[in-house]
């Protein structure tokens, strides 16, 4: 197993354990394992990414709303993805 593919079996099994907590948050509307997107790119570093509808600054929040950066040694990336709607 590469190393790659080692630290994304990680992210995997993290997120699992940590999506109730994540998903219980405000605003959070998803989560998922993918690659982290920095400077407005996707970069090559996996990471849990919490999609939010809205992104908001750290000092708009509570503590207990607050999305870590990190989880058992993964990256967390917050991600805007707007409202999400049923279509009909």
């Amino acid at each position: 197993m590469t190393e790659f593919s080692s630290f994304l079996e990680k992210a995997k099994t993290v997120k699992r354990a940590h999506e109730a907590m994540l998903l219980a948050k405000p605003n959070v509307i998803g989560v998922g394992v993918g690659f982290r997107i920095q400077d407005r790119q996707h970069s090559e570093n996996i990471a849990i990414i919490v999609m939010v509808s809205i992104k908001l600054p750290a000092s708009q929040l509570k503590a207990d709303e607050l999305i870590p950066t990190e989880i058992e040694g993964v990256p967390v990336d917050v991600q805007e993805r707007g409202e999400i709607r049923a279509q009909g």
